[in-house]
């Protein structure tokens, strides 16, 4: 006798077995967080970020022991095991196999606070219970259909709790309700504990109702397909609120005050926790500034992303979160948004970073904006001629490099990244605006010069810095500049100094240049002589 989904899903509860499931070709340890009454599993991959989440059919769950020495081979995200087999009653249990023990706990163990904890801590625990799955699955955004990555507290009425508890009936196994923390009522928006309750119980949905509408130009969000088609006729904003703080084509970045236009970032930060996980939602969004990026067409501007910061930030981060939206990722906007963000606290007189913690996509574009930003800086400082210039010829004994500007009509074109559509060309010109590098090269460096047996010269730039001129020279903090030489392997070629009495640090033009090939270093996608500041 074969056992239905819907007793299947009633009988078994989630969080309790341990299950592998065939993905890629390789065994994946998976935590099954519910289970749905159509047959349908939502799980979680060990050790992978919970943008992977999904809903899987039941069918493809293999059941697995808890003690790793009865897991396939290949599994944990297809990496062998190390060790020899462990036995779950091992003092010396891994800290994987502990912390999978701790998920898979029942219900009444998870939801009872131990008397270690701490009132903080509890509340930490029941975030982490509400947040650990998607409350929508897509988002209709415009012209896009876009999966969620990540819970976002929309606020859920009483009315559509009802109706979706009783378009499933008894076999939906509904999450267990939070200690302490109401429904979402219709007048309940304000309160922070009503939203992170709110959609709590959408999870479950399916089709129509896993589904969310938000306005591409004002951000409002709908549960129904017909509202959204509805308000999208009345709806005439053509532009973020705010001012244009950058302009370069069609792709302007616009200053929102959150304190002027609360709704509009309210609801902007809310469609921008469907893709952030790491960053807590507030809802006071006087003390930020938004900067949004849009790119124009005839009609109107279209938000390609965005990123915050606080107006006062007593750590000087210049960042709090950036999300550039799925269907335009991958396509330079990110850096941009990032390069502008230190371009703010530049002109401030301020070093800035981005507020932690960092999530993994997060950790990588700014690895990447740091290294680049190191490498354009060594190839300013090791070069004796400015970057535009391959030969200069002059009446002098040398040439005075300071008085040197970029050549308006030069034989030799050097090839330039394509723009992006809608971007004017740029026009080289005399008065182009000075690189922010360009005072400390005459600090940093000195050029010797070194006769040649025929007549000629050879020209050497040599330089002694340290850590902190570099950091300070390229507006980033120490531990920045210092993660980012040390991680793409700049600090590893350690020489004694002239005296014999210390190390230091040696970097050639040679090893700048195969750090750049290496990350595919790129020129800088903002345009300094088109902040508009």
């Amino acid at each position: 006798m074969t056992e239905s989904p819907t007793s299947s899903a009633r009988s078994r509860k989630p969080g309790k077995e341990a299950f592998s499931v065939r993905k890629n070709s390789i065994d994946q340890l998976v935590q099954v967080m519910q289970y749905r009454g159509d047959g349908h599993a939502y799980v979680h991959y060990e050790g992978s970020d919970k943008r992977l989440d999904e809903w899987i059919p039941e069918s493809e769950l293999r059941r697995v022991e808890l003690g790793l020495d009865a897991l396939p081979s290949g599994v944990i995200n297809g990496k062998r095991k190390r060790e020899a087999s462990i036995s779950r009653v091992s003092p010396t249990v891994s800290a994987r196999e502990s912390s999978l023990e701790k998920t898979l706990l029942p219900d009444a163990q998870i939801l009872a606070p131990p008397e270690s904890l701490t009132e903080e801590e509890f509340d930490i625990q029941h975030h982490k219970q509400i947040t650990a799955q998607r409350n929508f699955d897509k988002v209709n955004f415009g012209q896009w259909q876009i999966k969620t990555w990540y819970f976002s507290p929309y606020p859920l009425s009483e009315s559509e709790v009802e109706e979706g508890s009783a378009g499933q009936g008894e076999s939906s196994v509904l999450p267990s309700k939070i200690p302490g923390v109401n429904r979402a009522t219709v007048r309940s928006h304000g309160r922070t504990s009503d939203l992170l309750a709110g959609g709590l119980t959408r999870s479950h949905l399916a089709g129509e109702k896993s589904i969310l509408w938000v306005c591409e130009r004002c951000f409002k969000y709908m549960a129904e397909g017909s509202t959204w088609e509805l308000h999208a006729k009345k709806c005439d904003r053509r532009h973020p609120p705010g001012r244009k703080v950058y302009q370069r084509g069609a792709h302007t970045i616009w200053e929102v005050d959150g304190a002027k236009e609360k709704l509009y970032c309210q609801n902007l930060s809310l469609f921008g926790k469907l893709f952030i996980d790491v960053k807590t939602l507030f809802f006071d969004c006087d003390n930020f500034l938004f900067y949004i990026l849009t790119d124009a067409d005839s009609q109107r501007d279209h938000v390609l992303g965005f990123f915050s910061k606080e107006k006062i930030s007593y750590d000087d981060y210049n960042l709090a979160c950036i999300i550039v939206l799925p269907p335009y990722q991958r396509k330079g906007y990110g850096m941009l948004m990032i390069e502008f963000s230190y371009e703010l606290s530049r002109r401030a007189g301020k070093v800035g970073t981005p507020e932690r913690p960092l999530s993994d996509l997060g950790l990588r574009s700014y690895l990447t904006y740091w290294v680049a930003t190191l490498v354009r800086f060594f190839r300013r400082l090791l070069s004796v001629l400015p970057p535009d210039y391959l030969q200069v010829t002059t009446d002098q004994w040398t040439p005075d490099i300071s008085q040197l500007q970029s050549p308006e009509d030069s034989t030799i074109r050097r090839k330039r990244p394509k723009g992006w559509d809608g971007e004017v060309p740029e026009i080289p010109s005399a008065g182009q605006t000075p690189h922010p590098f360009d005072d400390a090269l005459s600090v940093l460096r000195k050029i010797e010069t070194t006769s040649n047996p025929d007549g000629s010269a050879t020209s050497h730039v040599v330089v002694q810095c340290t850590l902190t001129e570099i950091a300070r020279v390229t507006n980033l903090r120490i531990e920045d500049a210092a993660f980012a030489l040390n991680e793409c392997g700049l600090l590893g070629h350690v020489q004694m100094d002239s005296d014999g009495t210390r190390e230091q640090i040696g970097i050639t033009r040679e090893m700048v240049e195969a750090v750049a090939r290496e990350r595919r270093v790129k020129e800088m996608c903002m345009s300094l002589a088109h902040v508009l500041l």
